[in-house]
């Protein structure tokens, strides 16, 4: 299929740039055989006593580190963990970086290039991280929240976001892009989801920067997708088997729950325990095996996560409720409203 395919014009006044306060109070566009203008805190009442609701758990990582080579400024986000003090990161200029060049981020804290590759991408190497100074605990001061770029901040970073771009029930650090369907929970809809018999599971996705990376290529079968590393541990994975034996519908929340959900499952539908990295790319034509039911935030034009819904609800259904939400005032993208999608071919 052609890339423009996917294409859609967006004014830029619906790009959320502040998510809703309380979270619960973000509109919801319910995508089926019509389209229904919902809230957030009307879930419990579309799904049924049953179903599984599966949530990645991921924790999100002030990625984003500002630093100096010599006298020029170079930026980084970290998206990819090698080792302890190993990552994978998107530079900014990249083309100023040579291997075995140092980027001081602050007297204590630095980076070593150790390579260059394709995008920007290079290799970093933390050679100041010792016990005393875990990396995580560099980041937490140095780091800035690796926010979209479509969202509008000052350089430095918001101190905000730290809360605002992380789920309540983030537990796991090693993403740099949040789980954005799950920022619509609160506590309280958590608990609502529970009185009404909807079981919760959870899962882990380390988000990478990858999904940023727009489709450059003409034909969607050329891409090359990002590799993220997830994890669904045995019980996890017979929790949601046992649902769907019971009957109960698997809703993923959010595009990250569901690729880690397709990546596990087998041909004769069962989830499995999996700990690896996952480049799946789902779009039209892919046969789902796991997810009933996607609730997701808007996308963007031309996105594999844009691809991965029309696969998901069909690609007209889909352009048809974008062009809906647009005309009605959704927020689109991370801190955008959501919609809950039926699955094409169980209509």
């Amino acid at each position: 299929m052609r890339t423009d395919e996917f294409d859609f014009d967006l004014p830029r006044a619906l790009i959320a740039q502040q998510p809703a306060f309380p979270r619960d109070t973000s509109r919801l566009l319910t995508v089926g055989e019509d389209l229904r203008d919902l809230g957030m805190r009307d879930l419990p009442g579309l799904l049924r006593a049953g179903d599984i609701l599966v949530l990645n758990d991921t924790r999100v990582i002030p990625a984003r580190l500002r630093g100096k080579r010599g006298e020029a400024t170079i930026e980084v986000t970290l998206h990819r963990r090698l080792s302890e003090t190993d990552w994978r990161a998107f530079a900014r200029p990249a083309r100023r970086l040579q291997v075995g060049d140092r980027i001081a981020f602050a007297p204590d804290f630095s980076a070593t290039v150790t390579e260059k590759r394709d995008a920007g991408e290079i290799g970093l190497h933390f050679a100041d991280i010792t016990q005393e100074q875990p990396l995580e605990q560099a980041l937490e001061r140095h780091g800035i929240m690796p926010l979209p770029p479509y969202i509008g901040r000052p350089k430095e970073g918001a101190a905000a976001d730290r809360e605002k771009y992380q789920t309540v029930y983030a537990a796991n650090p090693g993403a740099v892009a949040a789980p954005t369907a799950g920022l619509h929970f609160t506590e309280t809809l958590l608990s609502e989801l529970q009185e009404a018999g909807i079981l919760i599971a959870k899962l882990t996705l380390h988000v990478g920067a990858g999904t940023f990376l727009p489709v450059k290529v003409d034909r969607i079968e050329d891409h090359k997708m990002h590799s993220e590393w997830g994890r669904i541990d045995h019980a996890t994975a017979d929790g949601i088997n046992a649902a769907r034996e019971a009957g109960g519908r698997v809703v993923a929340a959010g595009t990250t729950a569901l690729r880690l959900l397709e990546s596990a499952t087998d041909e004769a539908g069962t989830v499995t325990a999996f700990e690896d990295t996952t480049d799946i790319f789902i779009s039209p034509g892919y046969q789902f095996r796991a997810v009933d039911l996607l609730l997701t935030n808007f996308h963007l034009p031309k996105s594999t996560l844009f691809m991965l819904v029309s696969a998901f609800a069909g690609l007209a259904r889909m352009k048809a409720a974008y062009q809906h939400a647009i005309k009605s005032g959704y927020r689109f993208y991370s801190y955008g409203d959501g919609c809950l999608l039926h699955r094409e071919d169980q209509l």
